[in-house]
């Protein structure tokens, strides 16, 4: 099966890469069919032999991930991003429990921001009900006293 892949290129700090079109089993870095482009991850530039790749896509031949996912974002080609790495189950399991543990500690805060404005709304209102009872009483004494 034919695939499209990047071959690295260049020097040992200044890597660039091709874009080429070779056997799956082949070695990237041995002779390959063509060269589609180039690619630069310092600058981000990428050269590509549009035409050339839509004509190896509607023969068949397969991409890499990391290639796919250049040409999509270039839009060269249309389509979604391919995941280039997966995440292990042991992983997995860790991500859904830290997920719980939030969701646990974030119920737990809103459940006390509500109970202490509850606590605040009662005890505002236990201390405007005294001030307006006593304020009431010394209404009626206060006649009583003058007469």
């Amino acid at each position: 099966m034919l695939t499209i892949r990047l071959s690295q290129v260049g020097k040992k700090n200044r890597k660039m890469y091709r874009l080429i079109i070779s056997e799956k089993a082949r070695d990237p870095y041995g002779n390959s069919l063509e060269i589609l482009g180039s690619y630069n991850p310092h600058s981000k530039e990428l050269l590509v032999k549009a035409d050339r790749v839509n004509y190896w896509i509607s023969q068949g031949a397969g991409m890499s991930a990391t290639a796919n996912n250049l040409l999509i974002e270039k839009n060269v080609i249309k389509g979604e991003k391919v995941k280039n790495s997966s995440i292990s189950k042991k992983r997995l399991v860790k991500i859904e429990k830290d997920k719980e543990t939030k969701a646990k500690v974030k119920a737990d805060a809103e459940a006390k921001a509500a109970k202490a404005a509850e606590d605040a709304a009662a005890a505002a209102a236990a201390a405007e009900a005294p001030v307006v009872e006593a304020a009431a009483e010394e209404a009626t004494e206060t006649p009583t006293e003058n007469a």
